[in-house]
């Protein structure tokens, strides 16, 4: 009778843990980050974006999309943002989501390409969603300052060309790579003039046990001479659940130092 009880508080005891990793999994929480740089121009006052990595089967909740609209200056969507099995329509319910908060920018992840990828290619084209593929695009101050994201394909599945999207920048202004491994900053030399990298990939480990997991949890760190966001994303992979590391969204507020 003692073992029946106590097989009974372990199945209970499993299914609280159950509900509480679900609920970690689909959490929308919209993190505020500000980071100042020496090197950032002083004359586009402050730069806002949205970062949003790893969606995967998830449709993005209206109170994230509310949280970040009128604060973020454009949205990054840092790969993932479909798997096999993900339907179309609810990968264009989720652009035309993001749309709704600013200019949307968008770099390639590994699950991307078990997907469709002419599908999602055609879908992020039609939709007005400018694919960062090996490439960069520009920005300029009324001053003439510069400012310059430049996003690279996926590192893992070896189409990263990070020498054609710096081909593709002027070696001046302020410089943010995308990429969505974030294994790409072991790659980074002093020359690159890389001051900020965004990444996802690695979900914060997904399931960590007694702090442990597969892979770091997500934060900002220091690497290589560059400041390193790297996402626990908002989706999740192989199962919905989470544990010890929490599905979040970023507000990343870019300011010059001093003021």
């Amino acid at each position: 009778m003692v073992l029946i009880y106590f097989l009974l508080a372990l199945l209970i005891l499993g299914g609280f843990l159950l509900l509480y990793m679900y609920r970690q999994a689909f959490g929308d929480r919209v993190l505020k980050h500000e980071l100042r740089f020496k090197e950032f121009p002083a004359s586009f006052g402050s730069v806002t974006i949205f970062f949003i990595s790893d969606i995967h089967k998830r449709i993005i909740s209206d109170s994230v999309i509310e949280e970040a609209k009128g604060k973020a200056d454009l949205v990054i969507i840092g790969g993932d943002l479909a798997e096999k099995g993900v339907d179309l329509d609810q990968v264009a319910i989720n652009i035309e989501k993001l749309k709704s908060i600013a200019p949307v920018f968008f770099v390639w992840g590994n699950n991307d390409y078990e997907f469709n990828s002419h599908e999602l290619d055609s879908l992020l084209f039609h939709s007005g969603v400018k694919m960062l593929d090996n490439t960069a695009v520009k920005f300029e101050s009324k001053t003439g300052d510069t400012l310059f994201i430049l996003g690279i394909d996926d590192l893992s599945l070896g189409k990263s060309r990070l020498d054609l999207a710096m081909q593709d920048a002027e070696p001046n202004g302020f410089h943010i790579l995308v990429s969505h491994n974030p294994a790409i900053v072991n790659r980074l030399e002093p020359g690159h003039n890389i001051r900020l990298v965004l990444s996802g990939h690695t979900h914060g480990g997904q399931i960590r046990i007694l702090g442990f997991g597969p892979y770091e949890l997500g934060g900002i760190k220091k690497k290589n001479g560059t400041t390193l966001i790297t996402s626990n994303g908002y989706g999740t992979t192989a199962v919905p659940l989470r544990l010890g590391a929490r599905a979040e969204t970023h507000l990343i507020t870019l300011l010059p130092k001093g003021n």
